[in-house]
Formats: structure tokens, C-alpha cells, sequence
């Protein structure tokens, strides 16, 4: 072994990666695994003894072996390593900057390039109520989406926004681009922490109206002033207006671990999250730290990188994660422990919140642990499996009469969902369900052997004996037990046997169950949906003479739906890339001819428009 510094990977004996590390000294990292188990941590001792063997790559420096094992824990997700097991998603305020007329919004989708955010925020209200009852009639920027912003523009008219003033209604031509722009602008400086420069000059505008006289401009923009004074008082001052920092901190037990960052932009807190880790391997307060700040900021914008980085732990690689942190902002990143001042003072309350955090999730886990793990325990005995099944995965399929046929995938681990987990998968050339179930557990096990962390302990198949043995015959080799439950009288059917397992309606065994069949079916006839609107959409366009899929694909993305390529007119056709006067006016005569009759969704019932 050498003693560069490297990265190194734990592989079980079905070649998966269990376990991702770095270290400054390979030698010296890898020789601490292979000493006496007695001495060891449990969680360390479970993954060597989980290990067939380990392998490790040299590179020149730590910061390099930063980014490796980043990669690395990125593309494997080992199950010993830190796992972010909270999926919540926290809201953000965008500004589409990118756009001709720049929208503002609230939203929790990853971040994508062109558009600003700001946050995160702890509820999606606070959002709500900072855009609409205070910032909006400061920086009336539009709201509104694509489809219905071209609506209004037809139309030549605001819609009720733009009519109550919380929208300058760039779309009936009251402001020009430029000058909604130059709004998007000021929202983006006001939310980027530079609020005082935006008041400093609503302040000295309202001054300039009051001199000439013209009090009502003046006492709306006193208004204004006063608005954006309540939205500050909702995150308080606690440093110089010159910091930017995350602070983060993190109160662990053996188990878990409760990270809080606060953002701090010109000395304010703008934003705050916090989620719960689960630790699958033993690392010290500050390598656990250190491994959250590398998933934190791997994925983030390096926009939106700080300059500074307080931590509540102290890391023995501080100056390895700054450097890799400088790499990707471009600018230079300090990652400290504050000892004293304003500074100490802000994250000594970012751990109170942190502890806080620990505790309450302790508690609601608490009180669902028992139950979860009555309900394993129930199927174990009542299924007859080998084991208690701590991973289930369970198979649905919908279609439309047979066509457009798509499986969902859903895994649980110690009965909670992990949604990152989660596939579908087109089904082609199936007969009948039967057939799309065995395509689908061929597809998701015999042909990608050992898939996902771990095998699972339990298949369930939504469905009866007929799709339980379609499936059984694909999966006997691989040794997954396997059930499906049917909707009749919700029992329980295995493969080959005549008679089924009825569950009480009281077991918690069977309302897990329950669970994991309704969230595949919820998936499933989502991703079913789509798949058939799409097609709809695509088969009208398909009827324009001379539209070829080129020029389809950017009518579908200049104007999002069908009804919205209907209603536009010609000269707006023309706009589109590759859309000629001859071609525009063939889709506006192919389109104006057709009548549109609405559709019934025979697996729900609902009834929707195909435009």
C-alpha cells in the first residue's frame, strides 16, 4: 500500500461498492481496517466483514482526493457511507433571468443554469407571503408561466395581477423589456442581501416626488419603503453587512446525526434547512461534517458558494475542503471554526437548532419505530421468509388498454420510502400483464443482477398467482422471495402455491404493504400519463404537412402544449425557429380544422382535454 495520499473503495462479494474513503495516507488508513474487530467500532467491523476487498486510486494531493471521493460516493452511493435519508425538498424565490421578460417564482426543482435562486427557505409560506403581500408591489415582476403569459399577450390585456398592481403586465405592452429587466434586477440585489442600496434609493426617490409637490407617487413609494422594511425585519441583522458566510452545524448520537446551515448574506439570515443523516460507519464529529459540506456543495451552484464557511466541529482536512471549495467558486473560501465574537455567538444558535432538530426527529422516529419494525416482523412469520425484510421493492404496471405499458419501481428501507431508488420502465411488445410484469422483473433483476445497494428481502408484485408466477420464474435463480398482493380481497399470493395468506386488516404487516403497492401505483399511472399525452401531442403534429420532428420539437418547447400552438397566431408561429409563412399557415389550417373531443382515463376515471 502506498502513503500518497488516494482514495479507496470496499467491495462485497457481488463486486458492490460498499464503502468510499479518502485519506492523506493510504498506508496508514487501510491498516486501521485490518486490526483486531474487538477493538473496533461495530459499524466498521459490519463493512470489513461485509467486504470481499478493497482497491484505491493515487492522486497528487487531497484536494484531488476530495473530488474523487465525491465522485465516487456520487456514483456508487455505498450504503456504509453518510446517507442522506431526509428527501425533503425546500423552497426557493427564482428569477428566470434568462428570459426576455424575467418571471419570478417559487420553487422546489433543482437548480438549473439561467435562473437565480435564493433561499432555501424553512416553509413554502414564508415564500408566499414575502412575494405576495410584500415584495410584489415593490418589484411588480411577472408570475405568471409561459403558456399563460402568451395567453395575455394575445389577448392584449393583464390579467387580474397586472389590474391590482402586483404585476407591471409587460404582457399588454405597459412596460418595455428593458425596463422589466431593470426590475428583475433590483428584486435580485434586494434578495442577494444589498437591500439597503434598494431602499437608499426608493427613499430618495420618494424625496424627489415629495419636492415637486406629487404626494401620491410619493406616499406609494413610502409605502414601498415601509413594505420591504417588514420583509428585512424577517431576517435579522446579527453581522456586518460585509459577511457572507454558511454556517453549519451538526449534533449527532450514534446512529444519526441533525446538520443545520444558516445563510448569512451582508449580515442578514436569508435562509436556513436542515436534515437528518443517517451514520452508516464510524467517523468523529468533524470527518462527519466534512463529508456533509462535500455533498452539500458538490452539487450546488458555485455562484452560490460563500466566501466564508463557519463550522461548529473542527476538521483535521479544513484546508483541503477550502481549497477544493476555491476550485469550483473560482475565488478563494475559508473553512473555520469560530472561537469568539458575533461569529461564535450565531452558530452556538445554529446548534441549539440543530440539537433541537436531533430531538424531534428522534422523537417521531421513536414513535413510527415500533410500528415499522412490527411490521417486518409480521411478514417475516406470516410470509414464511428467511429473514426480516429490511429492503422491499415493489412492481406495478399501468397501461391503457394494453398500449403505452409502463412499470414503476419503488423501494422501502426500514418501511420508509427512499424515492432516490425509484424506476419505470417502458414496457414493449407485452400481450397482456402477465407478460409485463415478467419483462419488467427481467429488466430490473436478471438482466442488472445485484441493482441498487442491496438485494432486496422482499419483491412484491402488484397482482395475483398469475403475475406472482410470471415474475417467480425470472427471479428463482436470483433467491428473492417474492409475493403479490391482489386488490379483491387484499391477500397474499406466492409462486406455485393455490391458496393465499390473509393478513388481518389490522396487521401493521399488510398496511405496509398497502403502502408500498399504492406509491407504485402512483407512480406508475403518473409516468403512464405522460407517456400518453405525449404521444397525443406528438401524433396531431405528426398529421401538419412539411413538420418535420426538428420543427415539432420547437413548437413543443416555444409553446408548451398543443391548445397554446392552437390559439397562437401566425405571426407567432413564425417566430419559431425553422417556421416559414408556407408552414405556419399549413399548421394554423391543420390545426384550426380539427375537432377536439375530450378523453377518459380509464384507470382513474378522470376525463382531461388531449390538448
Amino acid at each position: 500500500m502506498p502513503t500518497t495520499p488516494g482514495v479507496y473503495r470496499f467491495r462485497d462479494h457481488e463486486g458492490t461498492v460498499i464503502y468510499v474513503g479518502k485519506a492523506r495516507n493510504l498506508r496508514n488508513r487501510l491498516s486501521s481496517y485490518f486490526g483486531d474487530s474487538a477493538t473496533q467500532h461495530p459499524r466498521t467491523a459490519a463493512m470489513v466483514r461485509a467486504s470481499a476487498g478493497v482497491d484505491w486510486v493515487v492522486v497528487p494531493s487531497e484536494i484531488d482526493a476530495l473530488q474523487l471521493e465525491y465522485s465516487w460516493i456520487k456514483e456508487y452511493e455505498p450504503r456504509f457511507n453518510v446517507r442522506f435519508r431526509d428527501d425533503k425538498s425546500y423552497p426557493y424565490i427564482a428569477v428566470t433571468m434568462s428570459e426576455e421578460y424575467p418571471r419570478v417564482f417559487a420553487t422546489r426543482a433543482k437548480q438549473r443554469p439561467g435562473i437565480r435562486y435564493f433561499g432555501p427557505y424553512p416553509q413554502g409560506w414564508v415564500i408566499r407571503d414575502t412575494l405576495e403581500r410584500l415584495m410584489l408591489r415593490t418589484f411588480p415582476l411577472r408570475t405568471c408561466g409561459a403558456a399563460e403569459f402568451r395567453r395575455q399577450q394575445l389577448l392584449g390585456r393583464p390579467c387580474l395581477l397586472g389590474e391590482i398592481g402586483k404585476c407591471s403586465a409587460p404582457c399588454a405592452g405597459r412596460i418595455s423589456a428593458e425596463e422589466h429587466r431593470q426590475i428583475a434586477r433590483e428584486l435580485c440585489a434586494f434578495l442577494d442581501g444589498r437591500a439597503d442600496e434598494v431602499i437608499d434609493k426608493l427613499v430618495a426617490e420618494m424625496k424627489e416626488f415629495a419636492a415637486r409637490h406629487e404626494y401620491e407617487e410619493a406616499a406609494r413609494l413610502r409605502d414601498e419603503v415601509a413594505s420591504l422594511r417588514a420583509a428585512l425585519q424577517q431576517s435579522a441583522v446579527v453581522l456586518s453587512n460585509e459577511v457572507i458566510a454558511d454556517v453549519f452545524a451538526v449534533s449527532a448520537d450514534e446512529l444519526q446525526a441533525a446538520v443545520e446551515v444558516f445563510h448569512v448574506r451582508a449580515g442578514r439570515v436569508t435562509g436556513q434547512r436542515g436534515f437528518v443523516v443517517d451514520r452508516s460507519a464510524d467517523v468523529d464529529p468533524g470527518e462527519l461534517i466534512e463529508q456533509v459540506l462535500v455533498r452539500y456543495y458538490g452539487e450546488a451552484d458555485p455562484a452560490a458558494i460563500p466566501a466564508e464557511v463557519l463550522v461548529s466541529e473542527e476538521m483535521v482536512d479544513s484546508a483541503a475542503l477550502a481549497g477544493w471549495l476555491a476550485r469550483k467558486r473560482g475565488r478563494p473560501v475559508q473553512v473555520r471554526q469560530p472561537r469568539r465574537g458575533k461569529k461564535r455567538q450565531l452558530l452556538e444558535a445554529v446548534a441549539a437548532n440543530a440539537d433541537q432538530a436531533l430531538s424531534r426527529h428522534k422523537l417521531r422516529r421513536g414513535a413510527d419505530l415500533v410500528s415499522r419494525g412490527q411490521a417486518m416482523s409480521e411478514l417475516q412469520e406470516l410470509l414464511d421468509l428467511p429473514a426480516a425484510p429490511l429492503r422491499i421493492e415493489c412492481i406495478d404496471i399501468s397501461s391503457h388498454g394494453g398500449d403505452d405499458a409502463v412499470a414503476s419501481v419503488v423501494v422501502f428501507e426500514d418501511g420508509l420510502p427512499v424515492k432516490s431508488e425509484y424506476r419505470t420502465y417502458v414496457i414493449e411488445h407485452a400481450p397482456d400483464d402477465t407478460a409485463a410484469v415478467r419483462q419488467a422483473v427481467q429488466r430490473r433483476y436478471r438482466d442488472r443482477p445485484g441493482s441498487g445497494p442491496y438485494r432486496p428481502g422482499l419483491l412484491l408484485i402488484d397482482g395475483g398467482l398469475p403475475q406472482v408466477n410470471a415474475a417467480g420464474s425470472v427471479t428463482e435463480a436470483a433467491g428473492i422471495p417474492i409475493r403479490g398482493l391482489a386488490k379483491r380481497l387484499e391477500e397474499v399470493w406466492a409462486p406455485g402455491i393455490d391458496h393465499p395468506v390473509i393478513l388481518s386488516r389490522r396487521s401493521e404487516g399488510l398496511y405496509l404493504l398497502q403502502r408500498l403497492r399504492d406509491e407504485a401505483h402512483r407512480v406508475a399511472i403518473g409516468q403512464h400519463r405522460k407517456r400518453r399525452r405525449k404521444k397525443v401531442r406528438e401524433s396531431r403534429l405528426d398529421a401538419i404537412p412539411g413538420l418535420g420532428p426538428a420543427r415539432r420539437a420547437a413548437l413543443i418547447i416555444r409553446f408548451g402544449s398543443l391548445r397554446a400552438i392552437r390559439a397562437a397566431s401566425r405571426d407567432e408561429l413564425m417566430k419559431t425557429p425553422g417556421v416559414g409563412p408556407a408552414l405556419a399557415e399549413s399548421i394554423e389550417r391543420t390545426l384550426a380544422a380539427e375537432t377536439v373531443e375530450p378523453s377518459v382515463d380509464m384507470a382513474t376515471g378522470e376525463i382531461f382535454d388531449h390538448a
